[in-house]
Order: C-alpha cells, then structure tokens, then sequence
C-alpha cells in the first residue's frame, strides 16, 4: 500500500498553526486540551497528515487569536485562480523558519532592538557570514 503525501495547502495550514501556537509559547498539550483532543492529534494537523475541518479551524483560529485567514497567508496557489486575481505567495522558508523555536527566538530577540542602525548591521553581519550580498 502507498503512503499518501500530505496536502500542500494540508500542510501549509498546519505549519501556519504551529508557527502561531509557538509564538504564544502555547504547547501542543494545551492546544489539544482547549480543542479536546490529544496533543498527537494537534501534531498530526501541524504535520498536514490530517486535514483541519473548517469548524475545528474556526475554533483554532479563536484560540490563537487570529482571524482563518492568518491560516492561508502565503499559502500555494490553487489550480484553476484566474491569473492576476491570487495575490503573491510570501516565500515559505520564511514560515519554515518561523516555525522553528531557533527562528522564532532569533526573531523575538531581533525585534526587541530599537535601534534600527544595529538592527541593519546585524543583518549586514549576517549576509557577510553566509556570503550573500545585501538586496
């Protein structure tokens, strides 16, 4: 028997949750209690191996407090959008990214500096590191 590959939309839900349910430092054991479900249930949604109902959604997007919507932002396009009507997609390693801890403490501590010359020389830095030049 074939394992099916998760939904890309599936999944992009799902990393959108976590990525949220992180930035509330919220475990997947709380979030699972709130819904009534385990928090392997709560992983499997993160994962995209099980697709989130739009009523499980809705109560999701309560919990974290964020509109469903937030769910979706950069998400793949869909087949069959007319052209020009979709709006663009943000670059999913920037979700990937903030759905680690290291990306999301990098990005809370980057934040909390109010000094936006350190803030450009810390990103300076860090493309001098990678040998990326600035944009």
């Amino acid at each position: 028997m074939v394992k099916k590959a998760p939904n890309p939309t599936d999944k992009h839900v799902g990393s959108r949750v976590r990525m949220r349910r992180m930035m509330l430092s919220m475990s997947q054991e709380k979030l699972g209690d709130a819904l009534g479900l385990t928090f392997q249930q709560v992983q499997k949604y993160e994962k995209g191996t099980n697709r989130i109902g739009a009523s499980r959604l809705q109560q999701i997007s309560h919990i974290l407090q964020v509109p469903v919507s937030f769910f979706f932002e950069g998400g793949p396009e869909q087949s069959g959008q007319p052209n020009g009507l979709a709006e663009a997609p943000s670059p999913t390693f920037v979700s990937d990214f903030l759905a680690t801890s290291d990306g999301l403490a990098l990005t809370r501590a980057f934040m909390r500096i109010k000094d936006p010359k350190l803030r450009r020389r810390i990103v300076d830095l860090v493309e001098q590191i990678t040998g990326e030049d600035a944009d």
